[in-house]
């Protein structure tokens, strides 16, 4: 065989592992009685911070114990533990991806992932309300 042709076969073989390696992490997004159902599988849960319920941040005490409650797309509130820092910003979140898994009644996340508020958001306003001004005034 040549040289070149083994190491197009060896190639072709990386992409097809990396196309399956990247395939596994293409899970769909579940609720909490979903997570439940697959307790100790992970699994990704899509919510909202419940910003009426406490959150547990003391970094004197553990740096990277952080604990707050989430309602999924369903309504469930479940309490949330996540071993790491609290990220900035956490509270002006507008959803919350976690990956993790359900152990008894609460979610260990592993991974957040945060949707912040858009920075142009304030900017759209007040540009809708100059346009209306010109057409009425």
């Amino acid at each position: 065989m040549k040289p070149t042709f083994i190491a197009a076969l060896v190639l072709i073989a990386g992409a097809i592992g990396l196309f399956i390696w990247s395939g596994q992490d293409m899970d769909t997004y579940s609720n909490f009685s979903q997570a439940t159902d697959k307790m100790g599988e992970t699994v990704k849960v899509v919510g909202q911070l419940a910003k009426d319920k406490e959150m547990h941040y003391d970094p004197h005490q553990d740096p990277n114990y952080f604990t707050f409650y989430v309602n999924d797309q369903s309504g469930e509130q479940r309490k949330v533990i996540y071993y790491a820092a609290k990220p900035q910003d956490f509270e002006l979140s507008e959803g919350i991806v976690m990956t993790g898994k359900m152990k008894g009644d609460e979610f260990v996340a592993t991974d957040l992932l945060m949707k912040c508020p858009s920075k142009y958001k304030d900017e759209e306003i007040f540009v809708r309300d100059e346009q209306k001004e010109t057409t009425t005034g």
